[in-house]
């Protein structure tokens, strides 16, 4: 699997030469609470050993959850960060982009390069079943989805593409150098994990070593030259780290990210959600029907509207009573979606405080401490959504009068309904 870096050079030299200093960092302060706090100082000078073994143990456990969350969330956001898939243009585009690198050219004519800045025309556009299969969807005024011109690609809910690394991303919060990559949904549980534990690793080392250096000047003992250096990492560190973990479990509890928070109090999000098959559009939303039309091809006397009128021969043999004709089947594959806009400000993807949590954190306590199993709301297979939604789109539902209606036409329903016209 390629690694995911930054496309700039200065960049990517930077988040190479980070870990190094943390490694320094850690290595002194390491050298600086177990050699001369607790060593040196508690149990050779003061002989006091229960407090010197309290702080080990505590340090070490810090200490190894810090490393163990960090190396997750590097290789996290290195190898998977979570990037939607390049379309077929986009990777025809970067392979020639690369072959001209590789032979020292350079196209200088920008008007001869291709732009495919516009969304892709095809009704069957690769990808596009994805979102009409789910049951809501973020749309734009068409009723298609959001389309990357970068990536030629259609994107999912939440996804943004980053200029850092030249990739859409799912659930884009940040770009990190100081674990080297982009953090998105498949990273940023590990990321607040390493976050909160390297906050409790360094609040250790401050409490140590602060109240060491307190009681050397209470006895008049000459300073040890180590103490002032190690808590001035550890308060830097530390307060650094504790923010991150008090924005990062607040964004968790909102279900928001960095992204999601620009702009939140004015940001309005347009809805495709999925309506019974001939809903009409009305003076205060439109409708679309899927699979698209293709060039020429109307839908119920609309280009863009409710699902495709079929009839069935009746002088032909009647269908079986358990198969469908075929124009039903066909048909069983239309789906249509009302577009709806939430007011401003308002958070579709909120579902609550709790299950917030969980959806970043996990399900059960395990999962939040360790670094093991990844978010569940990385699991896209639902077909209600990419991503649970809450009150703001039952809110959304009862301002257009479609509360009973939305969402709730079942396969089974239809399924039924087209034997009962079979039948008939």
């Amino acid at each position: 699997m390629p690694i995911i870096e930054s496309t700039r050079a200065v960049t990517r030299w930077i988040t190479r030469i980070i870990p190094l200093i943390l490694i320094a960092a850690v290595s002194y302060t390491t050298y600086a609470l177990v050699g001369r706090v607790c060593s040196r100082y508690l149990i050779n000078k003061r002989s006091e050993f229960a407090a010197a073994i309290v702080i080990l143990i505590l340090y070490f456990i810090f200490l190894l959850l810090m490393i163990a969350t960090y190396l997750r969330s590097v290789l996290t956001v290195l190898f998977d960060p979570g990037v939607v898939p390049l379309g077929p243009l986009a990777i025809e585009r970067r392979k020639r982009e690369k072959e001209n690198r590789k032979q020292g050219r350079q196209e200088h004519d920008l008007e001869s390069r291709p732009y495919h800045g516009g969304p892709d025309d095809n009704p069957d556009s690769p990808g596009l079943e994805e979102f009409y299969t789910k049951d809501v969807f973020v749309c734009e005024n068409d009723g298609r989805p959001k389309w990357c011109s970068e990536c030629c690609n259609w994107k999912p809910d939440r996804a943004h593409h980053s200029s850092e690394i030249d990739r859409c991303v799912y659930r884009m919060d940040h770009f990190c150098p100081w674990v080297g990559g982009m953090i998105g949904e498949n990273s940023f549980k590990f990321f607040v994990q390493f976050t909160a534990y390297t906050a409790c690793y360094c609040s250790i080392v401050l409490g140590a070593t602060a109240s060491s250096l307190r009681k050397e000047i209470n006895d008049g003992s000459p300073l040890d030259t180590h103490f002032i250096p190690a808590i001035v990492l550890a308060a830097f560190f530390g307060l650094f780290t504790f923010l991150m973990t008090v924005t990062s479990v607040r964004y968790i509890v909102l279900n928001m990210t960095n992204v999601d928070m620009l702009g939140s109090r004015s940001k309005v999000y347009q809805l495709a959600v999925r309506v019974p098959r001939g809903t009409e559009s009305t003076d205060r939303y439109s409708v679309v029907t899927y699979p698209l039309p293709k060039s020429g091809e109307v839908v119920n006397g609309r280009p863009n509207g409710t699902a495709r009128s079929r009839t069935i021969d009746s002088r032909g043999p009647s269908p079986q009573p358990n198969r469908l004709s075929t124009a039903a089947r066909d048909d069983l594959a239309n789906r249509t979606f009302a577009i709806l806009r939430t007011d401003p400000g308002e958070n579709p993807w909120d579902i609550g405080t709790y299950q917030n949590w969980r959806n970043v954190m996990g399900t059960n306590i395990v999962d939040w401490i360790l670094p093991f199993r990844r978010s569940p709301c990385v699991n896209h297979e639902s077909h209600d959504g990419f991503y649970p939604m809450g009150k703001v789109l039952a809110d959304v539902l009862a301002r257009h009068n479609l509360t009973d209606l939305a969402m709730a036409s079942g396969s089974g329903l239809e399924m039924k309904e087209l034997r009962r016209k079979n039948r008939s």
